[in-house]
């Protein structure tokens, strides 16, 4: 006789049974224990003298089921699949079995079909693994960079973004600013911290976020660089962006981090708005950096002393576009128009090129070949950023600039049929019209009027 395969609750049983068989278990403590009637302790216990302890197992184990599906229903529905719903998840080809086919099967049993038949990957043969990145050796070397959306301050204050730079090679963080959201600008404020503090690193790592890199492919101007890359360029520091979020996991699980640490320290510190929270963030990175940062696995540090003078710098770090001036001296410039001066030297531009400087405090310096040129602004009057593309990671700040300039407008003023043809109304009461003949008022002017007229005859 070969082996038995049993189950946990079998060989309860048999114990329980030889128990109540050497005559140490009452037949009902055995009910109570097997949680079955009596009627059936009895069955069970002339089973097991009849046929051994090997009839205690059920009897339909091994056998295959009644309420199967026919082999040719499965191999039908796995053809089906195959040639028509090769690309269909189970539910979907379920669905579809269903309504085109008149076949109906369960979501689940296709799916184990469809896994059978190698047409569908179980979720655990999905799966993808994306192989850790060892850190850069040196410090410097690579600095990665990204912005994160959330309520910093919880209920105390408005949500916000978090400029954060993280060194590679140690997980430093070199560089914390709160900022209303992620714009040319915001960087622009962060990196001239960072370079007055530490230097030019080699190399920033990035996302693809339209503040790094040109998202429209068929650009025409620009030399297929935005305004921070060409900031960049200016500075000899290179900008590189991930593939993917794991590329840049450092700076990314740093954000989860500071999302946990960060918001507990701004709330027992009472910090409630971004300036305050700026003033805050130099002691924290102080501290956190102590705690956490690492050994790199070379010593050299490859940052680069900035040898520019502050006035250059800040002509770098702002937005540069080039305008055409048109006959009349004008150009426009963010839903403005601009007219030049007339000068001995704007009469001669008439046809080409200037170049505009735009500062974050709202300045614009028009300038031809490093000379500033006097000029004067009109405004179009129309609506701001209308119908704009915007990105959902500046669509809180802008959304909130829009509701600023809606409440500074005033509401037009609808005149009325009444207004326009000139009618001004007499003062007359709703209801009966008042008898001016009786009314004292009248009948005393009538006095005088009549009066005046007897001394004047």
């Amino acid at each position: 006789m070969g082996l038995i395969a049993m189950s946990e609750r079998d060989l309860q049983r048999i114990e329980v049974l030889s128990k109540v068989t050497a005559g140490r278990m009452t037949m009902v403590s055995a009910a109570h224990v097997l949680d079955v009637s009596e009627r059936q302790v009895r069955r069970l216990l002339e089973r097991i003298r009849t046929g051994g302890a090997a009839s205690i197992r059920h009897k339909a184990i091994g056998r295959p089921s009644n309420n199967r599906i026919r082999d040719g229903v499965r191999d039908y529905a796995v053809t089906l699949v195959r040639e028509c719903y090769a690309d269909f998840g189970p539910t979907l080809a379920s669905e579809m079995l269903a309504e085109r086919d008149g076949l109906c099967v369960s979501r689940e049993t296709l799916r184990h079909w469809m896994v059978d038949a190698g047409i569908w990957l179980s979720r655990k043969q999905r799966r993808t693994f994306h192989q850790p990145r060892l850190r850069r050796e040196a410090y410097g070397e690579l600095v990665q960079i990204d912005g994160s959306d959330h309520r910093w301050f919880e209920d105390r204050g408005d949500p916000c973004s978090l400029l954060v730079f993280i060194d590679d090679a140690t997980g430093k963080l070199m560089q914390l600013r709160f900022v209303r959201s992620e714009s040319a600008f915001s960087y622009f404020e962060a990196l001239a911290l960072y370079l007055r503090e530490h230097g030019a690193p080699i190399a920033f790592y990035s996302d693809k976020h339209s503040v790094f890199r040109v998202a429209k492919k068929d650009a025409k101007g620009g030399q297929a660089m935005t305004q921070f890359g060409r900031a960049l360029c200016e500075l000899n520091i290179e900008i590189l962006c991930a593939n993917s979020s794991q590329a840049k996991g450092r700076v990314e699980r740093m954000n989860r981090t500071l999302q946990d640490r960060l918001v507990k320290a701004l709330r027992l510190a009472r910090i409630d708005d971004m300036e305050a929270g700026n003033t805050f963030l130099s002691n924290f990175m102080d501290r956190y950096n102590a705690r956490f940062s690492v050994v790199p696995a070379r010593s050299d540090d490859l940052h680069r002393p900035l040898n520019l003078a502050p006035d250059r710098l800040t002509e770098i770090l702002c937005k540069r576009e080039q305008r055409y001036v048109g006959s009349q001296l004008t150009f426009s410039f963010e839903r403005k128009r601009i007219m030049l001066a007339e000068t001995e030297v704007t009469r001669g531009l008439v046809g080409h090129y200037v170049e505009t400087y735009g500062y974050a405090d709202g300045r614009l310096d028009v300038r031809w070949k490093g000379y500033s040129l006097p000029y004067t602004v009109f405004d179009k009057d129309q609506r701001i950023m209308h119908a704009a593309i915007t990105e959902n990671k500046r669509l809180g700040d802008i959304l909130a600039y829009v509701k600023e300039r809606q409440d500074q407008q005033m509401p037009p003023v609808v005149k009325t049929n009444s207004d326009k043809n000139g009618y001004k109304p007499r003062g007359r009461k709703p209801g009966r019209r008042t008898d001016y003949m009786n009314d004292p008022a009248v009948i005393a002017r009538r006095k005088k009027a009549l009066s005046s007229l007897d001394a004047a005859e």
